[in-house]
């Protein structure tokens, strides 16, 4: 009974507080609509074809490219995400999406990365994403560090 409230409660707040990303995220989710969907803790979680993974307020769209333990955590990483869009309700957008997206898009910041061996989950978005997952799914997160 408890989870079943919990999940009303994930969803109730993601259409709501979180409302801004949900409707992005469902606009994405409704374009994707052919593709594979799974329930991954009350999110919707959609297989794509990109080689990175999203987050949309009640929405997740995972690379179909992972496979294994490195979809295991990314499912995990990207629902930390989702908690982040929780906490921040309509601040999700320019205090997670808009610096993690330059973070991960960006050239400059790409060739930084790869030339000074530095992880893209080491940025402050996406290691708070990783702890929060850690903490609420339990999953340990060890290939995304």
């Amino acid at each position: 009974m408890i989870s079943v409230l919990k999940r009303v409660i994930f969803t109730v707040l993601q259409c709501t507080w979180g409302a801004l990303q949900t409707l992005a995220g469902a606009v994405l989710f409704l374009a994707l609509a052919k593709r594979r969907h799974f329930i991954y803790r009350g999110s919707i979680a959609t297989d794509w074809n990109r080689s990175q993974s999203l987050s949309l307020g009640l929405f997740i769209f995972i690379s179909e490219q992972a496979q294994g333990k490195l979809r295991e955590e990314l499912c995990a990483h990207e629902y930390g995400h989702c908690i982040q869009s929780l906490m921040l309700g309509v601040l999700y957008l320019p205090v997670i999406v808009l610096p993690s997206s330059v973070w991960c898009m960006t050239p400059g910041f790409e060739r930084h990365r790869s030339e000074n061996g530095i992880s893209y989950y080491s940025f402050f978005t996406e290691r708070w994403a990783n702890s929060l997952a850690e903490r609420v799914t339990g999953t340990k997160l060890e290939l995304l560090k």
